[in-house]
C-alpha cells in the first residue's frame, strides 16, 4: 500500500493507541490523516459522521474510537458503554459504505470473547459463550462490528476487516484511577503509596485472574500491517500469546517502582474474566504480525513515562485491577 497517496481517517486518533497509529502512518509516508475531534464531529450522531465524510472524503478508515474503562467504569456505565460504542460502529461503517470508502479497519476488543473461553482464545471460538458480565455490554457492542463487516462484505463487497487486540499498555496510557485499566492503575497506586509512606495497597479481586498485555507500539504496528495486507472476513487476534496472573503483575510493578509494602486483595470486588490469553497464529500467517516488545521492558518504559510526566496525587484511590 502506498500510504503517500491515501486519505485516512483515524477515529480516536488523539487517544492512547490512536496517537501511536497516527505517528506510524506518518512514518510510512502518509500525509493526509484526519483525526476527528468530538467537539467538531460527534461520531455518535449521523450528522456528525456525514459532516466528517463530506469534509474529508476518506479512502481508508481506521476505527479506534471507544468509550471504555476498567471493571469499575464498566459496572457504573453499562448502558452508556453499550449504546455509544454500538452506534458509533454501526453508523461509521454504514456511511463509509455509502461513501464508497475503499477499506474499513474495525478494531474490536478482547472483551468480546466468552467468559469461560478455552485457553488460548481462538478466533473461531468467539461465539461459544456469553462475555464476562461486568464488561459484556461494551464487548458485545464492539462485537457487532464483526457481524456488520461480514454482512457488508457478503452483500455489498465492502472491504471491512475486524481485529481483536488484547489489553494494551504503554506510555500515554490512561492513569485516571476511576477509568484506567489494570497496568496504569497498579503503577499509579504503587507509586502513590510509596511516596505517601503507606504500608499497604488494596486491589480488587483475589489476584488469581490472568491477563495478556500488548505494548502500544506493537498494537499500532499490527493494525497498520492488517490494513496494508489483510483482506479477509475472519476476525484476527492481536497479542503476544503470553499471560500473567494479576497477583504476579502487581508484585512485578511494586518491585519496579520500589514499593515494599503489603499488597492486600479485596475479594468482595469482582475479578473480571478468569483468564485471557490469545492464539496469535492467524495474525502472523495472514499479515506477518508478531509482537516485538519484551513485557518487563515495556513496563519500565511505561513507568518511566508516568514518573516523568505526572505529579503524585495526595492519596491513592481504590480502583479495579
Amino acid at each position: 500500500m502506498d500510504w503517500s497517496r491515501k486519505r485516512v481517517v483515524v477515529t480516536g486518533g488523539a487517544g492512547f493507541l490512536g496517537a501511536t497509529v497516527v505517528q506510524r502512518l506518518y512514518e510510512r509516508g502518509c500525509s493526509e490523516i484526519v483525526v476527528p475531534r468530538s467537539k467538531e464531529y460527534d461520531l455518535r450522531e449521523r450528522d456528525g459522521i456525514l459532516s466528517l465524510y463530506r469534509a474529508t472524503r476518506p479512502e481508508i478508515i481506521i476505527h479506534l474510537a471507544a468509550v471504555v474503562g476498567g471493571i469499575g467504569a464498566n459496572r457504573a456505565n453499562p448502558g452508556r458503554f453499550f449504546y455509544d460504542n454500538a452506534i458509533m460502529g454501526l453508523q461509521l461503517m454504514e456511511l463509509a459504505r455509502q461513501f464508497e470508502v475503499a477499506k474499513f479497519t474495525a478494531v474490536g476488543t478482547i472483551c468480546a470473547y466468552p467468559k469461560l473461553a478455552s485457553i488460548p482464545f481462538k478466533e473461531d471460538e468467539l461465539w461459544d459463550g456469553y462475555p464476562e458480565e461486568t464488561n459484556a455490554p461494551y464487548g458485545l457492542a464492539k462485537k457487532m462490528m464483526l457481524v456488520q463487516a461480514q454482512a457488508y462484505r457478503a452483500q455489498y463487497g465492502f472491504n471491512a476487516i475486524y481485529l481483536l487486540p488484547v489489553n494494551l499498555y504503554g506510555p500515554r496510557d490512561n492513569f485516571d484511577l476511576n477509568t484506567s485499566h489494570v497496568i496504569p492503575a497498579l503503577i499509579r497506586k504503587c507509586l502513590e503509596a510509596k511516596q505517601a509512606g503507606h504500608k499497604e495497597v488494596v486491589l480488587w479481586g483475589d489476584g488469581s485472574p490472568t491477563r495478556e498485555f500488548l505494548y502500544v507500539e506493537d498494537a499500532a504496528e499490527g493494525i497498520i500491517l492488517a490494513t496494508e495486507r489483510y483482506e479477509g472476513d475472519l476476525p484476527v487476534n492481536l497479542g503476544t500469546g503470553r499471560e500473567i496472573a494479576i497477583r504476579d503483575l502487581a508484585e512485578m510493578i511494586a518491585s519496579e517502582v520500589g514499593f515494599t509494602g503489603k499488597i492486600v486483595w479485596d475479594a468482595t470486588k469482582p475479578n473480571g474474566q478468569p483468564r485471557r490469553c490469545l492464539d496469535t497464529t492467524r495474525a502472523e500467517e495472514c499479515f506477518g504480525f508478531r509482537a516485538q516488545t519484551d513485557f518487563q521492558e515495556g513496563l519500565r518504559r511505561t513507568i518511566d513515562w508516568y514518573q516523568s510526566t505526572h505529579s503524585v496525587a495526595e492519596s491513592p484511590t481504590t480502583t479495579a485491577a
